[in-house]
């Protein structure tokens, strides 16, 4: 049996074993990554320890201690006040305002992670609050920031595009950009009405879930005074929320160092809220992703993920040797680098694109959508984000949520994209 059979045979009993022994799979993961790496593939320690998602750790844990800082000190609910002053009171309208506010931001040029960092605990509490799904409002997040993120000038398709015109194939940034955008609005609109979106139009406003949002020492509601009033801890998070923005879209600064250190500096003014907030980090969360991932980076080293790309190029019918590219791109960019996959993958389908039997620019958004659709996964970053964002569920079951969304997207979109933008380019 192959080194690379062996690593995926090993990723399935880790998903089957942290399944039914309800062990965290980050912890498996680690295991395995360690057993796998130095029995099957001779890799050294240090080697291992290079797939560790260090700049994903940080982003976990800086953005949940910020926004949980901001938890306590009320900043959260004035901002969910503020929200709904701003659609009118329709609260059925927020899951689109998150949407619209992602999307715009990865369209002008932020990364993905970045803008769902910023986005996602402010819809997660307001979801919390107001009884929305918890699955429906962090899927609006993550498919608003993938509908404007393969704009011309976003960093998506910046990338993408210039991958295309380094192999020297036909592209098109607006049938990728408008792709991406298509396909996730009309995903939006299906997991919507799905997820009990309409009935949202006639949910009360004045009918919030008796849920702590904010400050205060009890469990009951805070009065509209009391959520309204701009405190000075409220201004100076505030203040450090907008800075993080500004930090990470203009400045293109890490979002997660530049979260910590805002909430970091909150704590030094104000160290009791701190010391509530250090204890909402979402740790079990954090080890779940980061195990993973490492895993996932052990099969990149040894060439798991290679051997299946040169497994499908090897196969004869072009459209089929397609969907199976988009099969990959959809798996591994699940838990992994959206936009690393589609770099990988891209260069290894150009023999046979170059052939033109095949549209390139249809294989080509196809793939990019294939990629990202399924970052809503908890493995991925953008899903990551989301469960450590999500307030007041119980997060076992949230998880198995968002992987069963993320199985499904995997399962249905590379199909459905390839009918879409691949198929007719044959005839």
């Amino acid at each position: 049996m192959s080194a690379e059979l062996i690593s995926t045979l090993v990723l399935v009993v880790v998903f089957v074993i942290a399944t039914t022994r309800s062990i965290n799979m980050g912890a498996l993961a680690f295991a395995a990554a360690f057993g796998v790496g130095t029995l099957v593939a001779d890799m050294k320690t240090d080697d291992i320890f290079k797939g560790f998602p260090g700049s994903l750790f940080v982003v976990l844990v800086g953005v949940t201690f910020l926004f949980a800082i901001a938890r306590a000190n009320g900043t959260t609910d004035w901002l969910v006040h503020r929200a709904i002053r701003l659609v009118g009171g329709r609260i059925a309208l927020m899951p689109w305002v998150m949407f619209a506010i992602t999307g715009v931001l990865t369209a002008i040029g932020a990364v993905s992670p970045a803008a769902v960092a910023i986005v996602a605990p402010i819809a997660m509490g307001f979801a919390a609050r107001y009884r929305i799904s918890p699955l429906l409002m962090g899927v609006m997040v993550v498919h608003g920031a993938q509908a404007g993120g393969f704009s011309p000038i976003s960093i998506y398709g910046t990338i993408v595009n210039g991958i295309v015109d380094k192999e020297g194939l036909p592209g098109s940034p607006v049938v990728l950009f408008l792709a991406s955008l298509v396909v996730n609005l009309l995903i939006a609109v299906v997991v919507f009405v799905a997820c009990g979106g309409m009935k949202l139009a006639r949910q009360p406003l004045g009918a919030p879930a008796l849920v702590r949002t904010g400050g205060g020492s009890s469990g009951d509601e805070a009065s509209d005074d009391e959520r309204t009033t701009l405190t000075a801890p409220r201004v100076a998070t505030l203040l450090g929320l907008a800075a993080l923005v500004v930090a990470a879209l203009v400045f293109d600064l890490d979002v997660g160092l530049a979260a910590i250190t805002v909430a970091v500096l909150l704590s030094v003014v104000w160290p009791e809220t701190s010391k509530e907030a250090i204890t909402q980090i979402t740790w079990p969360t954090v080890l779940l992703i980061c195990g993973i991932l490492t895993y996932v980076a052990v099969l990149q080293t040894m060439g798991t993920i290679k051997w299946a790309g040169d497994s499908v190029a090897g196969v004869g019918a072009p459209l089929l040797a397609a969907l199976l590219i988009c099969y990959i791109g959809a798996i591994v960019s699940a838990f992994a680098s959206s936009v690393g996959i589609m770099g990988a993958l891209i260069p290894l389908a150009v023999p046979f694109l170059l052939q033109g039997e095949v549209s390139a620019i249809g294989l080509i958004a196809a793939l990019a959508v294939s990629a990202t659709v399924v970052d809503v996964s908890p493995f991925s970053t953008n899903g990551a984000l989301v469960l450590a964002g999500a307030q007041d569920v119980d997060r076992d079951r949230f998880f198995k949520q968002l992987m069963v969304y993320g199985g499904i997207m995997v399962a249905a979109a590379p199909p459905l994209v390839w009918l879409a933008l691949v198929v007719p380019g044959i005839w």
